[in-house]
């Protein structure tokens, strides 16, 4: 639950991760959408996906520091306390999640250009898990009780691990027919995949632990701000290198453009 109370410490780290998040996210989409061209046609719809999906989360993360702004006020002793009618509206981040969460699995099989049968199997699989664990995690957060809160994030849990089991799955046996110089970025964005999802329950059971109170509500929004830039800004960038890196090994006629002069392009 929001604190009725925050230290001048407290509210100016989470005003300024969330600060951090929306500029982010929205210049990683601008860029992603400007540099479509430096990719294959193949690859375009996988970078604009990427794009897509920074920018939603960042028009969310401008309402959730509008939202955290109005719902606490200054004291005027080194403290901020909650307004008295206003609330912090953490519903803003489990729509963006509702919406981004399955693009990026979609950005992800279309980059590595699965055949159609396995992108179809894999997005028929993967869609409706990642709704379900958003939708569960999301009436966990709501719920009163601890109890509710153990129930539901355990209930979350499952697609979780789904989905990665699936990925890391699908993503192992695609190394292979990825071209050599592509692997090893297919593994870090596993990696970061699996290690920015991770992060998520952390955040979600902060107030489960030892950790109470404000201190438990700030770390909450720390992770979970912290996780979106992984797994949307960066992992997007990631995306967008293995555009570029495929789109070289399909074509060295782009490729020696690109490499010789890239303003051309």
């Amino acid at each position: 639950m929001i604190p009725d109370q925050l230290t001048n410490g407290q509210f100016s780290t989470v005003y300024n991760i969330l600060s951090l998040a929306t500029a982010a996210l929205l210049f990683t989409a601008i860029y992603m959408l400007a540099a479509q061209p430096r990719v294959l046609p193949r690859y375009r719809h996988a970078v604009l996906v990427g794009a897509i999906v920074c920018g939603i989360a960042a028009f969310f993360y401008f309402q959730v520091l509008d939202s955290f702004r109005a719902a606490f006020v200054s004291n005027g002793e080194g403290t901020y306390t909650q307004v008295p009618g206003a609330s912090f509206n953490e519903a803003y981040r489990y729509v963006d999640w509702l919406l981004t969460v399955p693009l990026l699995l979609v950005e992800l099989v279309i980059v590595l250009a699965f055949v159609k049968e396995l992108q179809t199997s894999l997005l028929r699989r993967l869609i409706p898990a990642s709704l379900l664990m958003v939708a569960l995690g999301y009436v966990g957060e709501i719920s009163d009780t601890d109890l509710q809160r153990h129930i539901f994030g355990l209930a979350a849990s499952i697609p979780f691990a789904f989905i990665v089991y699936v990925l890391f799955i699908e993503l192992t046996r695609s190394l292979e027919q990825q071209p050599p110089v592509v692997r090893q970025t297919v593994r870090r964005v596993r990696l970061l995949l699996f290690a920015s999802w991770g992060f998520y329950p952390i955040a979600y059971l902060l107030p489960l632990l030892d950790i109470s109170g404000a201190d438990a509500w700030v770390g909450k929004q720390v992770g979970y701000t912290i996780a979106d830039i992984a797994s949307k800004a960066i992992y997007g960038l990631l995306i967008f290198k293995i555009a570029r890196l495929k789109s070289f090994a399909d074509d060295p006629d782009f490729a020696r453009v690109e490499i010789i002069n890239p303003a051309s392009k």
